[in-house]
């Protein structure tokens, strides 16, 4: 932890009900803080289950088992509705596959509303309530003298990629306990240990409000444009098929394009204007360049400098040199090209394990 705590300390915890975060806000106890932990709920009143089954977070199943480990480890539970920051993701998540781009609502969700939110409500407490902590597989240390975000031990689970978007200003106010342990069966004898009921609850494998990953589903009602049918054409402009909802493809995809060819074809480029999706050989979706917009940095950087730059949750990071075109915008020149660039999605500068900034990919 990038302070000396003193006894009792005060620190407002998000539980959702899974492993993680119930673990995060044990290990904050048994360290001696006074812990306080708080159920952000999703759904305003009188509103429909945003989420309702159980793999999905928010969902009753979630709040009740927050209430339980609240119970065990004797501790007051807050529900906290945060539907009014929640709704314009989800808006923002249905916009940006009618404009032809793959979003990342998590990233949003954890800046806006994980991080700010969270922190309002820290405040609104009173000014005991100096920390807030998540169940995040990252942590936070001090590098230069200043609170920094690195990777997760666990590097198969780090999310630190998501967390990009919190201002920098912020971090010391910031606890992440989870992102000390090195694998996911150590949180888990954790929890067991503690007797939290929680301890072979499944971690959540959907994006949170969309129920049964039926993604194009929220489309059908939120942004129907999506789903105009079109082209599928190869790069040199020949028809290949049609398709039944540009929507419904992403950059770098191989898989479900219903295209029969000689070589596996990859989506290449969609155009919502027209809703035109290109496909061509694994080569055609190579880059060694991108651009990025809304830039946020975790501290001060050069105008240009090398690191290493994540483009999607799941990517090891490739080395790059990083140019700073102006206050919200950079750019990347790859060492060798990646594989899929897509816009909408992040592209996340790392220095090392320590988590420097990021931004938006436009191209």
């Amino acid at each position: 932890m990038p302070h000396h705590k003193q006894s009792n300390e005060k620190v407002l915890v998000a539980m959702s009900g899974g492993v993680d975060s119930s673990v995060a806000a044990a290990l904050l106890l048994e360290e001696g803080y006074d812990v306080t932990g708080v159920f952000l709920c999703l759904k305003g009143p009188g509103q429909a289950n945003v989420a309702s089954t159980s793999r999905a977070c928010c969902s009753p199943t979630d709040a009740a088992d927050a209430r339980r480990v609240a119970n065990v480890l004797g501790i007051r539970l807050i529900r906290h509705s945060v539907s009014d920051a929640f709704e314009p993701i989800i808006m923002n998540f249905a916009a940006e596959y009618a404009r032809g781009r793959t979003p990342n609502p998590c990233i949003h969700c954890n800046t806006e509303i994980k991080s700010a939110r969270l922190l309002r409500l820290a405040d609104a407490l009173g000014p005991d309530y100096k920390y807030i902590a998540t169940g995040h597989h990252a942590r936070i240390a001090l590098r230069d003298g200043l609170p920094a975000i690195l990777r997760g031990l666990n590097t198969a689970k780090d999310q630190s990629y998501a967390l990009f978007g919190i201002p920098g200003d912020l971090l010391g106010r910031i606890l992440l306990p989870i992102g000390e342990l090195d694998n996911k069966e150590h949180v888990r004898q954790i929890a067991r240990r503690m007797h939290l009921p929680i301890h072979d609850k499944p971690d959540s494998q959907e994006v949170c409000f969309i129920p049964n990953d039926d993604y194009v589903g929220l489309l059908r009602t939120r942004a129907p444009e999506a789903l105009r049918c079109g082209d599928i054409v190869a790069s040199d402009g020949r028809l290949l098929g049609r398709h039944d909802g540009y929507g419904r493809f992403t950059i770098g995809q191989r898989r479900g394009i219903g295209v029969a060819a000689d070589e596996p074809f990859y989506v290449t480029r969609i155009d919502p204007a027209t809703a035109t999706v290109t496909v061509g050989p694994r080569d055609e979706v190579m880059s060694a360049h991108l651009t990025a917009s809304g830039a946020n940095w975790h501290c001060d950087v050069d105008s240009q400098f090398e690191a290493t730059v994540q483009i999607r949750y799941n990517h090891r990071g490739e080395k790059g040199l990083v140019r700073i075109l102006d206050e919200t915008s950079f750019e990347v020149n790859f060492a060798q090209p990646v594989s899929a660039i897509t816009p909408g999605q992040a592209a996340v500068v790392y220095w090392d394990s320590r988590l420097l900034g990021g931004g938006w990919i436009e191209d």
